[in-house]
């Protein structure tokens, strides 16, 4: 009795391992969206608007922010090339010579609206001198464009139009930017209408790139191409993290490294052309750079910048500061770059006064000096 019951127990078992067996290998063949996915590097990246049972896309995140991306066409009225001799005007009336005649040049940027009162910014290089600027939306709306206020300092400009119903872009933290993370570039790149190129972020807190004065720029491989500048770069949520500006490029083409004001930064300088007409920026009056490294070795300092300029007249004469002395932190911050200084001082506002830690020969002193607003010089 109990052999035959044993038995008919190992059968029911084996019946049910074989069933269960077979109902796994239905679904893994027939049904693999059921499964859930293995973490791990054969897992998927997440994007918004995708699940399990759907393709990777980013859809969803660029139908957030592409309507607010618009065409910044310009003219601008320039004279036409002529030879050197004919271009002094004394030559011209000895000889008879008629006045040079002036044509109509026209270039392709890219812009971002920011609110319904129309207010866009752009890049300060794609609308410098232009005569006209005209602006075309992703739905074909187009409107004639007003210049609110340009910020060479950070190379951004804002315009603004006046139509009714438009979209805005969705503004995001460019601080919490990482390597690595997925970005999109919205742009219209050689006139050929509204592209979308995706990459990565290759780096942030780019520096001495040589376009503006002040650079923190986000680095990318997703492709900026001419037309692009002044155009949307956005997360993978669907949410602005910065303004395109410009490539690193040898040969005028695209080489995977193009580069993106954060959207921190950039709205700041929005706000303020936007109230003000101009950004209020703090001024020291000094030029400075590295810590040449035998001083470094000589007095093992650990931190500063060393001045290698200072302006007649400027907060820093009057408090004076003299060149070769190396100011080591502001209001107790240290130093540790020009870029890290200039950035520090450009926050402070006009009328501040500030205690400097200044090496000066073998000796520490404290210095204070008031600061007062950056002046502005013709470019």
């Amino acid at each position: 009795m109990n052999s035959q019951l044993l038995k008919d127990s190992i059968k029911f078992l084996a019946q049910a391992v074989i069933g269960g067996l077979a109902i796994a290998f239905v679904i893994l063949v027939f049904f693999p969206q059921l499964l859930p996915f293995r973490h791990g590097a054969d897992a998927p990246a997440a994007a918004i608007g995708t699940s399990p049972a759907q393709p990777l896309s980013y859809h969803a995140a660029i139908r957030r922010v592409a309507p607010a991306v618009v065409n910044v066409y310009t003219t601008q009225l320039v004279q036409r090339p002529m030879n050197p001799l004919f271009q002094d005007p004394l030559f011209r009336r000895f000889f008879g010579i008629p006045e040079p005649e002036k044509q109509l040049n026209s270039s392709l940027g890219s812009g971002v609206i920011f609110d319904q009162h129309g207010y866009i910014l752009t890049n300060a290089h794609v609308i410098n001198k232009a005569t006209a600027i005209q602006i075309t939306l992703a739905d074909g709306r187009q409107a004639q464009a007003s210049i609110v206020g340009i910020d060479e300092e950070t190379d951004l400009a804002v315009l603004k139009i006046n139509l009714k119903n438009l979209p805005t872009a969705p503004i995001g933290d460019s601080n919490h930017l990482q390597v690595g993370d997925v970005v999109l570039a919205i742009g219209s790149p050689y006139n050929l209408g509204q592209t979308v190129t995706q990459g990565i972020v290759s780096a942030i807190g780019r520096q001495r790139v040589g376009i503006s004065a002040i650079e923190d720029f986000i680095q990318t491989d997703a492709d900026i191409n001419p037309g692009n500048s002044g155009g949307a770069l956005v997360g993978s949520d669907g949410r602005l993290v910065g303004i395109n500006t410009a490539i690193y490029t040898q040969s005028g083409g695209s080489q995977g490294i193009g580069f993106a004001i954060p959207i921190n930064l950039a709205v700041g300088v929005m706000q303020q052309l936007r109230d003000k007409g101009y950004v209020v920026r703090g001024w020291l009056g000094v030029e400075v750079q590295v810590v040449p490294q035998d001083i470094i070795d000589a007095t093992s300092l650990k931190h500063g910048v060393l001045i290698s300029v200072v302006f007649n007249n400027g907060p820093a004469a009057r408090a004076g500061l003299q060149p070769g002395d190396i100011i080591m932190s502001i209001n107790g911050q240290d130093l540790y770059s020009p870029q890290q200084t200039i950035q520090i001082i450009n926050r402070l506002n006009p009328g501040d006064t500030i205690k400097l830690a200044v090496l000066r020969g073998w000796n520490e002193i404290t210095v204070s000096a008031q600061i007062t607003q950056q002046p502005t010089y013709p470019r």
